[in-house]
């Protein structure tokens, strides 16, 4: 099953990754990926969908669909560092994985959150991402 990542959400607060179910009066309906349990998030949640971040590099920005990619192939598809592993650690990785990122500006912070996202999508969803042609049209 491919993964859409304009329908993976991010909540400022809340530990995990969500899944969008549907709209509700003044909010939205989600369902955490981990354990599955819904949860009703309001329009005071500051709420990002991953398809939407994208790191720093030298070249421009990279989509974070690219980052967890570049991510799977130099980690030969095994689990990301800890987030509370080593900055030594997570700075490797991000160096093997995207080697022109650019360090000014993508923060070891960003990374311990990309490592975490990075590692429950390889739980509980796929790296086979849907592209923006493959996505119904909305009505």
């Amino acid at each position: 099953m491919k993964t859409d990542l304009s329908k993976i959400l991010s909540v400022s607060g809340q530990h995990g990754l969500y899944r969008y179910l549907a709209q509700a009066r003044g909010g939205i309906i989600a369902e955490a990926l981990a354990d599955g349990k819904r949860t009703v998030f309001d329009v005071r949640n500051r709420i990002t969908t991953l398809a939407d971040i994208s790191i720093f590099t030298d070249e421009g920005e990279m989509k974070l669909a690219d980052v967890f990619l570049a991510l799977q192939k130099a980690l030969d598809g095994k689990e990301a560092p800890s987030s509370k592993a080593a900055d030594a650690d997570l700075k490797a990785v991000f160096k093997k994985a995207v080697p022109t990122y650019d360090g000014d500006r993508f923060y070891v912070s960003h990374m311990r959150k990309i490592a975490d996202w990075y590692n429950e999508l390889l739980k509980y969803a796929s790296f086979d991402f849907e592209t923006e042609e493959e996505q119904p049209a909305e009505a």
